[in-house]
């Protein structure tokens, strides 16, 4: 009985050694194929590693978060690499097969895949974007402006700072020339590779041209400035007469100050001048207002003595010109050009000792609110998110850490008590619920400056968008005055009809002095870029009576508990209608 036992433990044995054999085999070639398709998906051909292939094999396969935002935009990366990469700023593709509308996801998990991820601070690369050979810093042989040179851009005292904008994947020459022509600059600026700066001045230092070697990121082989280096085009001759004066806009008729000569920092007088002329003299000298007065042009910043509050009838200032010369009354035109006394920002010297929010429902005009603060402030804002769009659109602060502390306040739309608790104190933004969940259809519909569609508006996504998101602009609401630590509350309608009173309430509540002339700036340039193209869809009220009843209960809800935290209540316009 022994002999025949030991005989089969013998047996098992080698059977269990035989099966752990096959399996470590079995392993071993799986890894090797794995490998070997990593392998085929690298690209071929001997050249300089991208950021990419610098990485293990299994950091690439695996997905782990381990690249630099700006190696996924890089020309080199090829489409095998990104399988299976959370690419920055683009959200998780959603299965095809889930039914239902797309609005009924949670919240938080929506608000959770917008949040940032800054691994690209933990692999930033410190030689910056790529650089061009000396035998390859030029200008674009396809550029249509005329190449001026390379010049030294201090940021402090910048003097193409006319517009700005950035972009980080596809600036090119022509599309910086385009965007400055239209706004009837003469000089267009680029500077490290994605960014873009117009003027009518050129800057006073110009260097060699071999310190303008970066290349442009939507241009490969053209040279898009440096770092604090700017490669500078002028522009003028692009400036098609047919719309060269084509947002030259009417602001009114208005009694001229008491001294000229003090209020009006430059004239041109001129027999038979027009609004063309003026307008483009005063554009020339990049003053955002064109006066006229008869036969005399002067050119103006709105300031505490010529604010463009009070305009009067425009029948006095239809006198014939001679006669208006001799009068006490004058045209007032905005010119193409930017006031420019408020477009300089930074970012904080120091570290802010109080962390602020601005905090709003979305759609509620919180983008809108960040351009009006930063240019009051003269410091960029932070964002809880990361929006490609925005940071195009120059908030620089959409791209670093919203817990830096380098920005003067941190949009976000969270809600909930460990989210709030996080701020020290916060600007809560509120927006009538009507118009906050129209705006922010349209957002997710056709982006942040689009119009959703008719069929969207007819589709069951409307109807699903209001159940889900009307509760959310009054829990909101209630979560901030609930755990908020300390508060601010302004309306948008408040802002919109009474900008500078309003903003300068907001401004102090950040602990920034700011100067009347700096606040009647941003008044000047109150509109930013922000407004909606197109054509507006003709559905005058897309709320049904059952949409109402539910939307006009959170609005008692939360005018009940604003006026119980001690604060004033909804504007009228919010009442139920």
């Amino acid at each position: 009985m022994a002999k025949p036992f030991f005989r089969l433990q013998k047996f098992l044995r080698r059977t269990q050694f035989l099966l752990f054999f096959l399996t470590a085999a079995y392993l071993m070639t799986g890894s090797l194929l794995l490998l070997q398709r990593a392998r085929v998906a690298l690209p071929q051909g001997p050249r300089a590693p991208g950021p990419l292939q610098a990485l293990p094999v299994a950091a690439v396969a695996l997905g782990v978060g381990l690249l630099d935002s700006r190696a996924l935009h890089g020309p080199r990366v090829r489409p095998e690499l990104l399988l299976g990469v959370d690419v920055l700023g683009s959200p998780p593709a959603r299965p095809r097969s889930r039914p239902g509308a797309r609005w009924l996801r949670g919240r938080s998990s929506e608000l959770r895949q917008l949040r940032r991820r800054w691994f690209h601070h933990l692999m930033g690369d410190p030689q910056g974007p790529p650089a061009l050979g000396p035998e390859a810093a030029r200008p674009a042989v396809s550029s249509r402006g005329t190449y001026v040179g390379c010049f030294s851009d201090d940021g402090q005292e910048r003097t193409l700072k006319g517009a700005v904008f950035y972009d980080l994947r596809k600036m090119t020459i022509p599309h910086c020339q385009d965007a400055c022509a239209e706004r009837s600059y003469v000089y267009a600026g680029l500077e490290a590779g994605a960014e873009c700066y117009c003027g009518n001045r050129l800057p006073a230092m110009s260097v060699g041209p071999e310190e303008c070697n970066h290349e442009c990121k939507g241009e490969k082989g053209s040279a898009c400035g440096g770092a604090g280096r700017l490669s500078v085009y002028r522009v003028e001759e692009l400036q098609p007469a047919s719309r060269k004066w084509r947002t030259v806009t009417y602001r009114g008729c208005f009694k001229l100050p008491e001294n000229v000569t003090h209020a009006f920092p430059d004239s041109l007088t001129q027999a038979n001048v027009t609004v063309e002329t003026c307008s483009g003299f005063c554009s020339q000298k990049e003053f955002p207002l064109a006066v006229l007065r008869g036969w005399q042009c002067y050119c103006a910043y709105p300031t505490p003595q010529f604010s463009l509050r009070d305009a009067v009838d425009g029948s006095l200032c239809g006198q014939e010109p001679e006669a208006q010369s001799l009068a006490e009354y004058c045209e007032v035109y905005q010119t193409p050009v930017q006031d420019t006394r408020c477009t300089d920002r930074r970012f904080l010297p120091t570290k802010s000792k109080v962390f602020v929010a601005l905090s709003s429902f979305p759609g509620a005009g919180n983008t809108w609110a960040r351009h009006l603060i930063e240019h009051a402030t003269g410091f960029y804002t932070g964002s809880y998110y990361f929006d490609g769009t925005l940071y195009n659109k120059g908030f620089k602060g959409e791209k670093d850490h919203w817990r830096s502390r380098r920005t003067i306040c941190v949009k976000t739309h969270e809600s909930g008590r460990r989210e709030i608790e996080m701020f020290d104190s916060a600007i809560l933004l509120i927006r009538n619920p009507y118009r906050s969940l129209v705006a922010e259809f349209n957002r997710k519909c056709a982006g942040h400056l689009g119009y959703a569609a008719d069929r969207n508006w007819k589709s069951k996504e409307w109807p699903d968008f209001v159940n889900s998101y009307a509760s959310w602009w009054s829990s909101h609401v209630l979560d901030w005055l609930r755990y908020g630590k300390r508060l601010l509350v302004v309306h948008y309608e408040e802002l919109r009809h009474s900008l500078v009173p309003t903003l300068r309430k907001m401004v102090g509540f950040l602990n920034v002095s700011v100067s009347e002339e700096r606040l009647l700036c941003v008044e000047n340039n109150k509109e930013g870029s922000f407004r909606r193209h197109g054509r507006r869809p003709h559905d005058p009220e897309p709320f049904t009576p059952e949409m109402k009843d539910l939307i006009n209960g959170y609005i008692r809800t939360v005018d009940k508990a604003l006026r119980d935290h001690n604060w004033a209540g909804l504007p009228r316009e919010y009442v139920p209608r």
